[in-house]
């Protein structure tokens, strides 16, 4: 079958009413999540792992997709009303968004994001359909010493996209690998630190370990913090359509975002905050009106909006092909792929072409029921932010724990309690989110190394049995070669990058002096 094939089997998946009504419960979560400063689709996901456990894998993960595509839309709403970014990739919208709306230009400001989010979410859905055939192709020529190579690949670029230095982003990666070794070796049969505890045995839960680090540990930081949020919203004034010369001003804009979000949500460092800062930048330098920039030119949100939505498309094709997670919400999504007993990967397309075509085809119809969603129900999404963040994260806190013992019933006695096996990691992995950000170490990385470290460490030993013990068959082809020396680069290039910029600072501080 060829795409075209495949892709109208997808819709026929996708527009089952079960599955449209799973659509509609994520997009709506999702625009509702990036409407709220704070709650991200990756913690939402992280909330639903266990709720959705017992449910349709094709449903459960057409929602979480619906959720990360509706957390870009509905972070514009909170950049261009209250210059408060709901998703760190909008910062950039909120630079000429609310400059905008403070003119009384909101309502222009929100429709050119949100149909360029509707353009480039579709062309870039449509891009997602058509490379990954040829990328499941390519991969499925890979033996253990690639897939080896390709997951150190993604361990790199994790440690080096994520944290404010590559240090942090390593160890935060080690902590993860460290507690994929904890369970019975699948090679062996020999248990490995479990310390003797039953419960330990089939290692950690990534539900358990993702619902912890994001939602209880983000919950723990912000009571810690006491920050208030400001509520001074830009009231939306006059008519929400754009004129004539916003169509024309915007368009290109739009079309170029989506060329420019597409290739870096694919890339392994890539991501919609890199894909929205370069649609800026592109922006500024193709407008007519570059003097306006600064002071709400609303090429400024088209590019950056397109490209943010066109970049989570993008980071679908390395998950659904390689099995790579290059998000926070990426590996969320990889973890409940897993919890359903699916593994992304060129395999995948094989063993559940109906599943992955559906999944795919439902993005085409949740960008259309967002756009409907969008512009009529501003009002309602501006509300949302009127509720008290007391309550907002208290409802987060009682939502992880009832889920996670729901989805676990595990017990073990503590001075003669029965006491919740899993509502114990929870807590113990929660203090460790909280710890996590308190220091500046990123997150993504330690749910990164226990979903892939399993897996990398099967395929070395896999490779290292063929090669009968001997490490050069790790280098062997060219392909293996090609991903080593990418993933080298990812952690030696960012450091120097950094290494220079510091010395450009320190120099010009000198200079100052003199």
């Amino acid at each position: 079958m060829n795409t075209f094939e495949l892709l109208g089997a997808g819709l026929l998946t996708a527009f089952q009413w079960g599955n449209l009504l799973y659509a509609l419960i994520g997009v709506t979560l999702g625009t509702a999540v990036g409407v709220l400063p704070g709650i991200g689709p990756a913690l939402t996901v992280a909330l639903l792992l266990p709720v959705t456990y017992r449910l349709d894998p094709a449903g459960s993960l057409i929602m979480f997709a619906g959720i990360y595509y509706g957390g870009m839309y509905g972070g514009s709403t909170t950049s261009i009303l209250l210059n408060t970014p709901g998703e760190s990739a909008s910062i950039v919208t909120a630079l000429e968004g609310n400059k905008m709306a403070r003119k009384g230009r909101g309502g222009p400001a929100l429709a050119t994001a949100a149909i360029g989010s509707f353009i480039a979410g579709l062309v870039a859905t449509l891009g997602l359909a058509f490379i990954a055939p040829s990328v499941v192709k390519f991969a499925l020529s890979f033996g253990p010493s690639e897939y080896f190579a390709l997951m150190l690949l993604a361990f790199m670029t994790v440690s080096a996209a994520f944290g404010e230095s590559t240090l942090r982003g390593l160890t935060a990666l080690f902590i993860g690998l460290a507690l994929g070794l904890i369970g019975i070796d699948q090679l062996t049969g020999q248990t490995r630190l479990a310390m003797n505890t039953p419960n330990l045995f089939d290692g950690i839960s990534v539900t358990t370990l993702a619902v912890a680090l994001f939602a209880i540990g983000e919950t723990i930081a912000v009571v810690a913090s006491r920050t208030a949020m400001d509520d001074r919203i830009q009231a939306v004034k006059g008519s929400v359509w754009m004129s004539r010369e916003d169509w024309a001003r915007s368009w290109k804009s739009w079309l170029r975002g989506t060329a420019i979000g597409f290739p870096i949500g694919a890339m392994p460092a890539g991501g919609a905050d890199v894909a929205s800062f370069l649609s800026y930048s592109a922006e500024k330098q193709f407008s007519k009106h570059p003097e306006e920039f600064g002071q709400g030119a609303i090429e400024g949100v088209a590019g950056p909006e397109a490209a943010n939505n066109a970049s989570a498309a993008g980071t679908l094709v390395p998950l659904l092909t390689l099995g790579l997670p290059t998000t926070a919400t990426a590996a969320i999504m990889l973890a409940g792929f897993q919890q359903f007993g699916l593994q992304p990967g060129p395999l995948l397309f094989v063993t559940n072409a109906p599943l992955v075509w559906g999944l795919i085809a439902s993005l085409l119809v949740a960008n259309l029921m967002l756009l409907v969603l969008n512009l009529p129900l501003i009002g309602l999404w501006v509300r949302l932010l009127m509720i008290p963040r007391p309550w907002l994260y208290a409802g987060i806190l009682i939502f992880a724990t009832l889920g996670t013992i729901g989805a676990s019933a595990s017990t073990f006695v503590v001075f003669g309690i029965p006491t919740s096996f899993e509502l114990g990691l929870l807590l113990l992995f929660g203090l460790l989110g909280y710890l996590l950000r308190r220091f500046g170490y990123p997150i993504a990385p330690v749910v990164v190394g226990l979903i892939l470290g399993p897996m990398a460490e099967r395929s070395l030993r896999q490779a290292l049995q063929i090669g009968q013990g001997d490490p050069t068959v790790l280098v062997d082809s060219w392909i293996s070669v090609t991903l080593i020396g990418l993933a080298i680069a990812a952690v030696v290039v960012p450091m120097i990058l950094r290494a220079r910029g510091k010395g450009k600072m320190l120099a010009a501080m000198a200079g100052d002096e003199d």
